[in-house]
């Protein structure tokens, strides 16, 4: 989208300055990023990549679907977690340090310590899931996720509608909610009182109340990100311990306060799929973008996983 019709949105634009210096993208967002903050690439070379989520013990989980593999990235280099992987999407950890895959086989799972998959869903009211594909964990253990329609094709669908969900530890799997065109990233607020859902094709955010019982209401409009649709869509989505939110869109990371005011946008050379707040401190952002996998120093911590 033009500076110029930006401007003419209202947005606040004036919050961001990127230079371009040997190569490396540089974005100053007051408060969020130093002068000196840029996108680093780390690894390219695969097919698809998406779900990225850091492990504590000092590495990153990421999923490549068309591969049907998630893989392990450290310091040292990239090796294969598991393959294969049931076309793994979204990734996250639960409270005890499980890790919870949305895949594209139209299951939801739990990988348990000894390495065992366990499946916790796979179809609602008898029918099959259309594609799991992103994943946020609740304090309480209950686990929310998106369900479009990415990983088949029209004639495989089962269910008539694309929802949002929460699974319970007991075992119950509730739909939330079904009105969204294409839910796909979600992310919870600090104080789990708002979830946050992107729609890849209305090109927004959804905010929704979460109740005292874990169910949905007063959904609206969050946020828009307009802007061509080949350099990225609202798809995944990290907020940081402020509340702010970070949601992959066209051109690059977006970034708004927690009432929906646009601070500024982190240029990233390839089409942002998703986010996961990394290293001790949590304030490294990891990004997923077409076939490679980036990062990039800022100042506020992200919420952790399992917290």
């Amino acid at each position: 989208m033009a500076l110029q019709q930006l401007k003419a949105c209202g947005l606040l634009i004036s919050l961001l300055m990127v230079q371009q210096s040997s190569g490396n993208t540089y974005a100053t967002i007051p408060a969020i990023t130093d002068s000196n903050a840029k996108v680093e690439k780390l690894s390219d070379g695969f097919k698809f990549t998406e779900g990225p989520v850091w492990n504590p013990s000092g590495f990153l989980l990421f999923s490549d679907i068309p591969a049907d593999t998630i893989y392990k990235w450290a310091p040292n280099g990239i090796s294969v977690f598991r393959r294969p992987a049931g076309n793994p999407n979204g990734n996250t950890f639960e409270q005890q340090g499980r890790l919870i895959t949305a895949q594209h086989n139209r299951q939801l799972t739990r990988t348990e310590k000894n390495g065992k998959i366990t499946i916790l869903a796979e179809r609602y009211q008898g029918k099959r899931l259309n594609s799991p594909n992103d994943v946020a964990v609740k304090s309480d253990g209950s686990i929310y996720f998106t369900d479009p329609s990415y990983g088949i094709q029209k004639e495989q669908e089962e269910l008539g509608f694309y929802g949002i969900y929460r699974w319970k530890p007991d075992g119950t799997l509730t739909l939330l909610n079904k009105e969204m065109v294409r839910p796909n990233g979600i992310a919870f607020s600090p104080d789990e009182t708002k979830l946050y859902v992107s729609d890849s094709e209305k090109l927004h955010i959804r905010v929704f109340d979460v109740q005292s019982d874990g169910t949905l209401a007063n959904s609206k409009v969050f946020a828009e990100l307009p802007g061509p649709t080949d350099k990225g869509v609202p798809d995944g989505m990290k907020v940081d311990v402020k509340g702010n939110v970070y949601c992959s869109g066209s051109g690059g990371v977006w970034i708004f306060s927690p009432t929906g005011q646009l601070l500024g946008k982190i240029p990233v050379p390839q089409s942002v799929t998703n986010l996961a707040w990394g290293n001790k401190d949590y304030k490294t952002l990891y990004i997923t973008a077409g076939n490679s996998i980036y990062r990039i120093r800022l100042n506020i911590a992200g919420v952790k996983p399992g917290r």
